[in-house]
C-alpha cells in the first residue's frame, strides 16, 4: 500500500527551490562594469604589494587612456588629417598653432601617449590578472544552478504530466596540499497535473574529498603556476622599470639628435650665406682683373653645393624630428617645435668651462668610476640579469614538476551522500529528508599504473635542456654586460677628448677664414683657398655639436647600462650621482 504522501501544513508555504536558486543566483551576479572595477581593484592589490617587495615605494600603474589625449588634441587643434574624418576641418583648428616641447616636456610626453609604454604597462596588468585567476584556483568555488521542466510521459497506462523544479548549490576547494573537496546540495520540487496532484519534495546532498598521495601531491607541486605567475608579474615589473630607463634614452638620443640637425641646418644656411657673399666678391673681383674666371666658377660651384647640403641637412631634420614625434606618440605631421636651450646649454657650458682650458667640461655627473667598478655596479643593479638568474630557478622547478609527472597516480577517495531526488515518476512517495543513518558513505584507494609514460619521460628529459640554455642565457648576458659597458666607457673617453679637440677646431676654422678673406682681398690668395676654409668651418662647428651630443648621451646610455638611471612613473629620470665619465679612466 503506497505510503501517505506528506504535505505541508496548512498555512505554510515552501520556497520553489528553482526560486530559491535564481534569488541566490541573482545575488552572486554583478553587472560587467561592476566585474571590471572588482578585477582592476584586485590587480591594484597585488601590483602595489610587488612594488612595496621590489622597488620600496608604492604606486598606481594606470593603464587607461584618457579620452582626449595629446595626439586627438594635436589632430583636432591643428586640422591634422587623420582616418575616419573626410569632412571640412573644424573651424576651431588653428593652422599656424605649434606645439613647442623641450626634453622634459618629451619625457613626459612620451610617458603618457608612448604605444610601447602602453604596451608595457599592460604587459604587468595582464600578468597580474593571470595571477589574480591561479590565486583564486585555491579559493572556495561556488555554484549553483536551477531549472522547471515540464515533463509527459506516456510510456505508461496512463499519461503522466507534471512539472519538475530542480535546484543545486555546489562548493569546491582545492587545497595547496593537493585535496580537492567537493559538496553538493540539490532539492527537487516535483508537481503532478493529474487528478490527484500529488507533490513531493526531493532534497539530497553529497560529499567527496579526494586526496592525492604520490602524482600531484605537496605544496611546491600543486602550487607551482601560483608560483610561476608571481614570477611572471615580478618579471613584467622588472622588464618594465628596465624598458623605461631604455625608452628615456631613446628619447634622449631622437631629441638631441634633432637638435643636432637643427643646429647643422643653421651651420649649412650659414655657409650658404657666407658662400654666395664670397661668390659674389669673386665676380666682382673677376669684372675689375683682380682674379681669373675659373677662379669665379669654382665660387658659384660651391655655392651650389652649399645650397644642395643645406637642402640635404634640412630634409635630414624634418626626418629625424617625424621619427621622435612618433617614438613619443604623436602625429608625424604634428606641428612640434624644439626648444634648442637644451643643446646651447651643452654647448655653452663646455665652451665656459673650456676656456683657457683644455679639457671639457662635467656635464651633469660628478663622481668617478673605473672599468671594474663599473661593471661590478652593473652585475648588481642590471634587472634583466636578475630576471635571467630567476628563470634558472624557474627551470629548476621544472625539472621537479616534470619529476613528479612520471609517478604513479594514487588517491585517496572519501565520499558520503545522504537523501533522494525526486522526479515524475516518484512524485507520490514521501518527501525526502536529509538523515545521516540512512546515507551511504565510501572510502578507497584509486591507482593509476604508469605503464606508457613516454610524454612525460621525454619532457622530463627536455627539462633538463631547458635548465641549461637559462644558465647558459645568464652565461651570455653577463658577457653582454661587460661588453656594454666597456664600449661605453671607451665612447665617453673618446668623446671627452674629441670635444677638446673640436672645440679647439672650431677655433683653427673660423680663424682660418677670416685670415683667407683677407688675404684674398690682398691678392695674396684663391678663392679656392676661402671656400676651403668656410667648408671646414662648417665640418668643425657640426663635429664639435656632434661631440657634445655624443658625450650627453654616452652618459645617459652608460647608466642606463649600469641599471642605476631611475626613471619615476611621469618618465623623468634622475641620474645616478655616483657617475662622473669626466673622470672614468680608459683601457
Amino acid at each position: 500500500m503506497r505510503e501517505p504522501i506528506q504535505r505541508p501544513k496548512h498555512g505554510v508555504r515552501w520556497i520553489s527551490p528553482a526560486l530559491l536558486s535564481v534569488a541566490l543566483l541573482a545575488a552572486a551576479c554583478a553587472s560587467p562594469q561592476r566585474q571590471r572595477d572588482r578585477a582592476d581593484r584586485d590587480v591594484d592589490r597585488i601590483l602595489r604589494q610587488q612594488q612595496q617587495e621590489l622597488f620600496d615605494r608604492d604606486e598606481t600603474l594606470a593603464i587607461e587612456r584618457p579620452a582626449d589625449t595629446l595626439r586627438r588634441q594635436l589632430l583636432l587643434e591643428q586640422g591634422l588629417p587623420h582616418a575616419g574624418t573626410n569632412g571640412p576641418v573644424s573651424a576651431e583648428a588653428d593652422a599656424e598653432q605649434v606645439f613647442a616641447i623641450d626634453l622634459v616636456t618629451a619625457l613626459g610626453v612620451g610617458a603618457r601617449q608612448s604605444r610601447d609604454y602602453q604596451d608595457r604597462k599592460e604587459d604587468i596588468f595582464r600578468a597580474a590578472l593571470n595571477l589574480d585567476t591561479e590565486a583564486f584556483a585555491f579559493d572556495p568555488a561556488l555554484a549553483g544552478t536551477a531549472s522547471s521542466t515540464y515533463t509527459e510521459n506516456r510510456a505508461g497506462e496512463e499519461t503522466q504530466r507534471g512539472i519538475l523544479q530542480s535546484a543545486a548549490l555546489g562548493a569546491s576547494r582545492t587545497l595547496r596540499t593537493g585535496a580537492a573537496l567537493s559538496s553538493r546540495i540539490m532539492f527537487d520540487l516535483v508537481r503532478l497535473l493529474s487528478l490527484d496532484r500529488d507533490t513531493a519534495y526531493g532534497i539530497m546532498a553529497d560529499l567527496s574529498v579526494t586526496v592525492p598521495l604520490l602524482r600531484g601531491a605537496g605544496r611546491a607541486i600543486v602550487t607551482e603556476p601560483l608560483t610561476q605567475a608571481e614570477r611572471n608579474v615580478m618579471y613584467a615589473m622588472l622588464a618594465f622599470e628596465e624598458f623605461k630607463g631604455t625608452y628615456a634614452v631613446r628619447v634622449a638620443t631622437q631629441y638631441l639628435q634633432v637638435l643636432q640637425q637643427q643646429d647643422q641646418v643653421q651651420n649649412a644656411r650659414d655657409n650658404l650665406e657666407r658662400v654666395d657673399v664670397s661668390a659674389d666678391r669673386a665676380f666682382r673681383l673677376a669684372e675689375a682683373g683682380r682674379l681669373p674666371e675659373i677662379q669665379v666658377d669654382q665660387a658659384q660651384q660651391e655655392a651650389l653645393r652649399a645650397r644642395d647640403r643645406w637642402l640635404a641637412a634640412q630634409s635630414a631634420y624634418e626626418r629625424s624630428l617625424d621619427q621622435l614625434k612618433v617614438t613619443l606618440g604623436l602625429p608625424a605631421d604634428a606641428r612640434v617645435a624644439l626648444d634648442g636651450a637644451d643643446l646651447t646649454g651643452l654647448i655653452d657650458a663646455v665652451a665656459d668651462d673650456n676656456e683657457g682650458m683644455d679639457e671639457p667640461v662635467r656635464v651633469g655627473i660628478e663622481a668617478q668610476w673605473t672599468e671594474d667598478e663599473a661593471t661590478r655596479l652593473a652585475l648588481a643593479q642590471r634587472r634583466d640579469l636578475l630576471v635571467a638568474q630567476r628563470r634558472v630557478e624557474d627551470a629548476e622547478r621544472g625539472i621537479q614538476v616534470a619529476a613528479d609527472r612520471l609517478r604513479w597516480q594514487a588517491n585517496l577517495v572519501a565520499s558520503g551522500q545522504m537523501g533522494s531526488r525526486r522526479g515524475l515518476g516518484s512524485a507520490g512517495l514521501s518527501n525526502a529528508r536529509l538523515d545521516p543513518d540512512e546515507g551511504v558513505y565510501g572510502l578507497g584507494l584509486e591507482v593509476e599504473a604508469p605503464w606508457s609514460r613516454r610524454a612525460a619521460r621525454n619532457a622530463y628529459r627536455d627539462s633538463f635542456i631547458a635548465r641549461d640554455r637559462a644558465i647558459r642565457a645568464v652565461e651570455e648576458l653577463e658577457d653582454r654586460i661587460k661588453v656594454e659597458i666597456r664600449e661605453a666607457l671607451r665612447v665617453l673617453v673618446q668623446a671627452r677628448e674629441s670635444m677638446a679637440i673640436q672645440a679647439r677646431s672650431v677655433e683653427l676654422a673660423q680663424r682660418r677664414v677670416d685670415s683667407t678673406e683677407l688675404f684674398l682681398q690682398a691678392g695674396r690668395a684663391q678663392i679656392r683657398d676661402v671656400l676651403e676654409a668656410q667648408e671646414a668651418l662648417v665640418s668643425a662647428r657640426n663635429a664639435f655639436t656632434a661631440a657634445v651630443v655624443t658625450y650627453r648621451l654616452a652618459a645617459l646610455q652608460l647608466q642606463r647600462d649600469m641599471g642605476v638611471l631611475a626613471v619615476d612613473e611621469d618618465g623623468q629620470w634622475t641620474e645616478f650621482a655616483g657617475i662622473d665619465p669626466m673622470e672614468v679612466e680608459g683601457d
